[in-house]
Parts: structure tokens; sequence; C-alpha cells
């Protein structure tokens, strides 16, 4: 809970730091208004970590620019026509917006950028009265026009004006209200949230880029399955990942959970007290996360009612890669993250095969040779979809992967499981074989690869010669 007192110390301390001080004291001299405003007033006074810095100011971008240069080692002028001027004070990255009172046409989602005459009017028009504030330097005063501190005491997120023309003004809106429900660990206030149901279809005029953007920094929360609740209750995931609500539908084989949709959220949310246990100190692993949330997405186009009453959900992991694929491709998500969550879908269920019984050298290798630089991820991901509530299959699967673990880091020492390659490359199986180069090379190098899975490391001699066995068998 919000400690007003020691909040305004905070805030004290923000306004007295280097970067700030120095901004402030340039525009003071210059005979402009300036405030930090926004997350920065929000973090402190609840005692988070500060980060990004934004201010707003009363001058115009071309005096921002005048004023900032002097004390700067870097200038950006990208957002100019929206009023913002970038600059590097100090080594930390700022930003400095005039005032604004922009408006949007309801169409394309392009605001008409009107530059405003007061703090009051720009604050009016943000997205969350938390995120109205602002804290006016170098005379260290909060200002809040619309009741930001009252809603940071009662942990509640509302717009500062009506939600049906804030959420009108950008739709967007709506996607990070989910979001710094689950940052902030905040409800939504009840009018709120009964906007973003009815308003919900007008996301669809926001470009996939904005919702990507979004989306990935709901999935760099410490509990993002709060705001993905909050998308699915409202229904406004319908609009962009509707896959996730479809998972409600289906009963888990297993009748463990209540539905596929809270063992995918119970799954991530594991699969991050996973992460942060192995990588304490590593950045949110985004694809990570968003393989465990859709994991299972595959199920409802695989369901399959059993005589005597089973369900199953045969091929649901291939299934399930190729329509996160899909989905991750029209959120215009980078290939690399739209194939580390598909890849770590479609290997999500290998790992169970080896609980079930005991595999192979060889088949160990292969397990590592598929996840490739994934096989990390794979391990969380597959010990978070453990959510079983019997104890003791629970310890059965995580001594078993525990097992595989340890088998894994024995071989990798033995055999250096990271870089597994045939002992002979294309220009000594053309030497060998005295052969050009052509599809027959392609089938050698297979059939050696495969040797090498299968049996481990036999040495360049024993290769050839198993080589040439093969080759004389093809006649």
């Amino acid at each position: 809970m919000l400690n007003m007192a020691e909040g305004l110390a905070r805030l004290g301390a923000l306004a007295e730091g280097p970067v700030v001080a120095e901004v402030a004291r340039a525009f003071e001299a210059a005979g402009f208004e300036l405030a930090v405003v926004g997350g920065p007033v929000r973090d402190a006074l609840l005692g988070r970590e500060v980060n990004d810095l934004d201010f707003t100011t009363n001058a115009s971008p071309d005096e921002i620019l005048k004023i900032v240069t002097p004390i700067s080692s870097t200038q950006w002028d990208i957002g100019r026509a929206f009023g913002t001027i970038g600059a590097r004070v100090r080594g930390e990255q700022v930003e400095i917006t005039s005032y604004r009172a922009d408006s949007y046409d309801g169409v394309t989602r392009k605001p008409t950028v009107e530059f405003g005459d007061t703090i009051d009017g720009d604050l009016v028009r943000r997205d969350f009265r938390v995120n109205a504030m602002a804290l006016q330097v170098p005379a260290v005063k909060l200002i809040d026009p619309t009741g930001g501190v009252e809603d940071l005491v009662g942990g509640v997120l509302r717009t500062p004006a009506d939600p049906n023309v804030s959420f009108g003004d950008d739709p967007l809106r709506m996607l990070r209200a989910a979001r710094f429900s689950a940052q902030l660990g905040f409800e939504i206030e009840a009018g709120t949230l009964e906007a973003i149901s009815r308003l919900r279809e007008t996301l669809k005029i926001v470009s996939p880029e904005r919702i990507q953007s979004e989306l990935v920094r709901l999935m760099q929360t410490d509990d993002p399955a709060r705001g993905i609740r909050v998308l699915v209750d409202t229904e406004l995931i319908e609009e962009f990942l509707p896959e996730v609500s479809a998972l409600r539908l289906e009963v888990d084989e297993h009748h463990h959970h209540k539905d596929v949709y809270e063992h995918s959220l119970t799954v991530l949310t594991q699969a991050i007290e996973l992460e942060h246990a192995r990588h304490p100190d590593a950045a949110p692993d985004v694809p990570l996360r968003i393989a465990a949330l859709l994991h299972d997405i595959g199920k409802p186009r695989t369901r399959k009612l059993e005589p005597g009453g089973a369900v199953t959900f045969h091929h649901h992991d291939v299934v399930g890669s190729r329509m996160a694929r899909k989905r991750l491709q029209a959120l215009r998500f980078d290939g690399d993250t739209t194939d580390a969550v598909s890849t770590l879908i479609e290997l999500h269920l290998r790992f169970f095969g080896y609980a079930e019984g005991t595999w192979t050298d060889a088949a160990v290798r292969r397990y590592v040779r598929d996840a490739g630089d994934l096989l990390e991820r794979l391990h969380i991901l597959t010990r978070a979809d453990v959510t079983t509530r019997n104890r003791r299959k629970a310890s059965r699967l995580a001594s078993a992967y525990d097992d595989l673990e340890k088998r894994i880091a024995d071989l990798r020492e033995q055999e250096q499981l990271d870089a597994i390659r045939p002992e002979l490359d294309g220009n000594q199986i053309q030497e060998i074989l005295e052969i050009g180069p052509g599809r027959e090379i392609g089938e050698a190098y297979k059939f050696l690869l495969d040797l090498r899975l299968d049996e481990g490391v036999l040495g360049p001699e024993v290769a050839e010669q198993r080589l040439r066995e093969w080759w004389a068998a093809r006649g």
C-alpha cells in the first residue's frame, strides 16, 4: 500500500537526481515550465524502480531542442511532429514533449496534434489517472488534476476522462489496461472494464505492430497471467489472440484442472518462476513465456471423444505449433521469436516419452539436436507443464527430468553435444567415395549424422569404414 510520506520523499529524491536536476535548471534558466510526467512519477510514489525519464513542458519542439543541445551528448527529433524531442543527458536517455491536447479521428487512430497551454490539459488527455500525474521541477511540486494519488492508494485503474472517450481516442489503451493491471497488481474500475468489453472491436483500427508491442510488454511483467485474464474476461483477446480464449472450451484429458485455459495460465506462471530460479538476473524471456501460454492451443482442433468417454488431443503439439506460427506472423513478430515459439510448442511433449520409459543415448542426443539453442527454454517449459495435483506423480516427473538433464550434461561433457555433426564433412565424403557434388553427398551426410546420433563418437577411421560399407551396400 502507498505510504504517502515515503512516496513524497522519493519524489524529492527523483527531482534531485543529477539528470532531472540538470534538465530542470536548463529549462528554468530559459524561462519555461518543466515537469517529470507519467510512469516515473507513479513508480517513484510506489517505491518501484524508475526507468525512462519523460518530461513535459510549455516550450515548443524547436525551443526544447535549443535548450537541451548544450547539456546533452546526442539529440533526436524523430517525434518532432508529435512534439517530442529526445536527448541523452549524462548518459541517460530522456524524452521531452510539449504540452499537448491532441485528439484522434477514430478511424485511422492517427492523432491530430494540437499543442496545449497548460500542464493540467496535457495530463487529462493521458491513458489512466495513475499515469496522469506530474512532478514539477525544480520546484518539486506534485500535480495531480485527475486523482491519480487516490487511485494509487486504492490500487485502481481508471481513465482520466470518460472511458468511452479515452478508449475512442486510442483503443490500444484497452490493452494497456491489462498490462498495467499485471504490472502494478491493480484492479480495473468497473466502468472502465465494462467499456473495454463494449468497445473491444475498435481495436481493429490499431496496427498489428502496436498490438504486438503492447503484448510483449504484458509478457515482460512478473504476473502476465493477471493481464491475460483481463483480456479473456473482457473478450478483448478475441481481436488479436482468440486461440487463448478458445482453450476454455476444452477439458484437460487428465481432469486435473478446470480446463486447458487454467492449465495454460498455470504453466505460464510456473515457467516464470523457473525462469527466475534458474536465471535470476536475466531479462524476461518473452518467447518462452509466449510458448508457455500457447503450448496447448492445438487442443481445440484435435479434440476427440473416444469410446468410453476419454478425451484425446493427438498431435496437438504439431497443430499448435503451426497455429502459433501463423498467429505470430499476423502480429508481425520477428522471425527468431516466431521460430522459437513454434519449435518449443512442437517439442513440448517430447519428454513425456522419457518419463514413461528409458531413453537410449541416441534418443537423448536427438532431443538435444532437435532443441538446438532452445534446449534451456525447453527444459523450463517442460518442467512448467507439470501441473498435476498428484504429488507422487509430480515428484516422479521432476525426478525423471532431473535424470534427463544429468544425462545430457554427462553426454555433453563426453561428446560435445552442442555441436553434433557427422565426423566427416562434405569434402571428405567426396574424396572417400570418389564422387562429385550432388544428391548422394546429402544422403551420405545424413547417414553419418544418424550414425553419430545413434552411436556417439566413433572416430574418423571407423566413420570412414562405415561410410564405405553403406556405399557398397547401395550397389
